[in-house]
């Protein structure tokens, strides 16, 4: 009887621990069907829950950064389309030894610009110290490539 009670002020517990979220209701409406309680909610969650399987929900969760693996060719295609991208870069001009100043007419500005849109792309911040080393096409390549540990 007291293993029953626990159960129940879990259950109970649960439902309002997770009443904001349609989800957690899903949740812990699947978990108290499992075990046969019968909790309150809405008819639109039971109508959902009805339709699916109990354990339909991932218990794993994944953390890190998801999605092929990176290549030099990856790389540098993501690159080139971000470069490519630029308003103020010429496609045509865009080669990966183009110098962003002297070959592209881009200003300091631009290449901050060039610079953030890269950071984006790839989720890490540079450093402003690396930044200024970063003058073509090719070395924010092969820099991107040391920073995400990829060679080939």
């Amino acid at each position: 009887m007291a293993a029953m009670l626990k159960n129940v002020r879990l259950a109970v517990s649960l439902n309002r621990l997770c009443l904001r979220s349609q989800i957690c209701k899903l949740t812990t409406a699947a978990y108290s069907h499992k075990y046969h309680w019968r909790i309150s909610t809405n008819s639109n969650t039971q109508s959902i829950l009805s339709n699916t399987k109990v354990n339909s929900f991932p218990l794993v969760r994944t953390y890190g950064k998801s999605g092929p693996p990176l290549t030099l060719k990856l790389i540098e295609e993501r690159i080139l389309l971000t470069l490519k991208l630029y308003d103020k870069i010429n496609p045509e001009k865009l080669e990966l030894n183009s110098h962003f100043m002297n070959d592209l007419g881009l200003d300091s500005l631009d290449h901050v610009e060039i610079i953030m849109a890269v950071e984006d792309e790839f989720g890490f911040e540079i450093p402003d110290v690396d930044s200024e080393r970063l003058l073509t096409p090719q070395d924010i390549i092969r820099y991107v490539a040391d920073k995400e540990d990829v060679y080939d």
